[in-house]
This record gives C-alpha cells, structure tokens and sequence, in this order.
C-alpha cells in the first residue's frame, strides 16, 4: 500500500485560521475601550463584553460570565462568539450543518428542532452564530488583550549553565517598561 493509497478520498472540510505573527500588546489601552468603536455592532456594552471576556477566558461558564456583566445568558454568547471566542456553539459541527440545512430551506424549523436535539433557544442561538460571524477587529482586539494577561517569560526556568541562571522571566522587561 502507497502513501497515495492511504490518502485517497480524504479531503479538507475545515480551514486553518491565520493568526499572523504574536505580538506583545503594551498599550495599556483597556478592552473596553478597544471594543467602544465596534459599540454599535456588539449584542452588549464594550463595557459588559469586556467583563465577559475575562470571566470566560478565566474559566467561568458563560452563564456565571453574563451573571458578572449583568447580561443574559444568551446576549453573553452571542457576544463571546462575535468576539471570536470558541466554545459557546450550543451544538457540534454536525449538528450545525442541521441548522444550515434549515436556513438554506432544505428542512421545515419543527424537523430541524427535532434533529438537533435541541430546544428553542439552542436552535436561537445557532442560528444567531450561523448568520453572524465574529468581527475581525474585535476578535483581533480580544486576542491581543488575552494573550497579555499573563506575564513575559513568567516562570521559565533557564537552570544553570553558561547562559546564566535562575529564572527567564528576570531577564525579560515587563510590558511596563517596554514603553
């Protein structure tokens, strides 16, 4: 057996998210402010969103995040997913391309329902994520304010050796004194 063999029929049915090159944000700017811009295009304040977004990416689940912002349940999913943040989708991808059905009229709404296995809000809100994508400055906001919640070097042990020793993160420069 070949290794074309092997690979016959196998075909790509997702596509690989460009992130671009990491970058260390050291504006200080506030997440809240970042959003203010996109206002008007967020289900809830920049304010509110920002609480979600810490809550969430902290480990809370999306119903003790929208109870910190004072949202609902669902005005807290749809924001954290027009905000590029994964894992608030109610259903699996195969699920989703039920509710895809049923937008491009291949099913009546009560038969999608029924396949899904969801209830009437589940279906809302994937129906909500279905025909609303996330906004690529907002997402690109919220990935820059994550990836600066935690320290520079933070806990890298470099040992001992020729290089020096100790800890890594002494010899790199907080986000503070980068500008």
């Amino acid at each position: 057996m070949t290794l074309s063999d092997i690979a016959e029929g196998l075909e790509v049915t997702a596509d690989q998210r460009d992130r671009g090159v990491a970058v260390a944000d050291d504006t200080g700017t506030p997440l809240a402010e970042r959003l203010r811009a996109h206002a008007e295009v967020l289900p809830c304040t920049p304010e509110a969103t920002s609480t979600l977004v810490d809550a969430y990416t902290a480990g809370r689940s999306v119903g003790d995040a929208a109870a910190e912002a004072n949202v609902s349940p669902m005005t807290a999913a749809k924001t954290l997913h027009r905000c590029g943040v994964s894992g608030v989708s109610p259903f699996a991808p195969t699920r989703l391309g039920v509710v895809r059905d049923w937008l491009d009229g291949r099913l009546p709404r009560s038969e999608a329902i029924e396949l899904t296995g969801g209830d009437e809000a589940d279906f809302a809100l994937a129906t909500y994520m279905e025909t609303h994508d996330p906004i690529p400055a907002v997402e690109n906001a919220v990935d820059a304010h994550v990836a600066g919640t935690s320290p520079l070097g933070g806990g890298i042990d470099c040992g001992s050796g020729p290089l020096g020793t100790g800890d890594l993160g002494d010899a790199l420069e907080t986000p503070d004194d980068l500008r």
